[in-house]
């Protein structure tokens, strides 16, 4: 386990080179060139990925579904509380969700346009100027009572605007926003739903996570103590061969995991799924680890229960919040990976948001924050090859 830290220390000190967004010197078109997205860039592998015309013209819609869908004031309404076991319990829906702006607006970015520039520039700078807007003194990023999830979201899209544009008017909110983070880090090493929680769990670790990671990229300060208490929290979320217990695999007393999933928290009795074991592996990433008998039993368990998981909470309960995040991370995950589990899984899982998609343009989240979340993350997730935003870079 030393070896592992020091490993994410090291990481975390060189970084990983990234790109800045694409973007032509020249005036911009109406939408983004088809010829400029063919191909995506190999990954490991012979032949290129193929960004195919359904899946541009999916995005398109998506994007346009996401302009129309905008307030006033910048935001997209959406039901703002949190997940209850299966469920989604809402406190409110008929206000503008932080986590949820700040999703759709990473995917305008994701599509190569910048605050103020590209065909949906304008929607940009309207949504980041909601975010500053919500950065509380403390640096809490929140308004009608939305949690952790989407502080760490708004602290995500921060960080992917700041590595474009250099504005200080947006380091300085990111800068408080990331020390927020750093001071709610609770003594297991995680975070939960509301700050300084002395409980943890990996769907609120990751995105905290990979905020932080985002904005330690771009140069914001972020301690080397929070960084290998995180790991250590990942780590041990792990179901990696032999239980506390002495069981292996699948068994029958309450809480039991397969080998290679995550934890939902870090105790043998806490659930473990798809989407946790997304999480898991892509935190791991996060934090700068990316050879680790976690993340090969993960990968694997992730490669053979996708169908599976496309069944139950895609196809069936029609986008659940869980389907959303499973794969939001899920893609990232194999695609840091590369081959040969990248192609497959992203093809299996773009055929399947086509096929989901409404006539609209949006998708559905029937078990959430509602369609401009599900919409926001189906657009995502299509425009990984895309490679424009910085956080989705290798």
């Amino acid at each position: 386990m030393n070896f592992l830290m020091r490993k994410t220390s090291l990481a975390w000190r060189i970084g990983r080179p990234l790109s800045l967004l694409v973007i032509a010197a020249t005036s911009w078109t109406t939408q983004v060139t088809a010829q400029s997205l063919d191909l995506a860039p190999p990954v490991n592998d012979d032949t290129p990925l193929v960004v195919t015309l359904e899946q541009r013209r999916a995005v398109d819609r998506g994007l346009s579904w996401l302009a129309a869908n905008q307030n006033a004031d910048g935001s997209w309404t959406a039901k703002i509380g949190y997940k209850l076991n299966n469920d989604y319990n809402f406190t409110s829906e008929q206000n503008g969700h932080v986590g949820v702006t700040a999703l759709a607006c990473m995917a305008f970015l994701a599509g190569g346009n910048l605050p103020g520039r590209g065909p949906y520039g304008d929607n940009i700078e309207s949504g980041l100027n909601f975010i500053l807007g919500s950065v509380q003194e403390d640096g809490y990023i929140t308004r009608y009572r939305t949690r952790m999830y989407s502080h760490a979201f708004a602290t995500l899209f921060l960080a992917e605007v700041y590595g474009t544009t250099r504005r200080e008017d947006v380091k300085r909110k990111l800068q408080k926003a990331v020390d927020f983070i750093v001071k709610s880090q609770n003594r297991e090493g995680g975070w939960r739903y509301e700050p300084y929680a002395i409980e943890s769990d990996m769907s609120i670790v990751v995105c905290q996570v990979l905020a932080l990671r985002a904005a330690r990229n771009i140069g914001i300060r972020v301690p080397k103590g929070t960084v290998d208490r995180a790991a250590r929290y990942v780590v041990d979320s792990a179901v990696t061969g032999e239980s506390r217990t002495g069981r292996f695999g699948r068994s029958s007393y309450p809480g039991s995991a397969e080998v290679g999933t995550f934890h939902y928290q870090k105790d043998i009795f806490s659930r473990s799924s798809f989407a946790l074991t997304s999480a898991g592996v892509t935190a791991l990433h996060g934090l700068g680890i990316y050879s680790d008998t976690a993340i090969e039993r993960g990968i694997e368990f992730l490669n053979r229960e996708m169908p599976r998981f496309n069944r139950m909470e895609g196809v069936r309960n029609r986008g659940h919040y869980f389907f959303w995040y499973g794969h939001y991370y899920g893609v990232q995950a194999m695609y840091t990976v590369g081959s040969p589990y990248w192609k497959p899984y992203f093809e299996e899982v773009r055929d399947l948001l086509i096929s989901m998609q409404n006539e609209d343009g949006s998708w559905p989240n029937r078990t959430g924050p509602g369609p401009a979340f599900g919409t926001a993350l189906g657009v995502l997730i299509l425009e990984i090859p895309y490679r424009f935003l910085p956080i989705f870079q290798r």
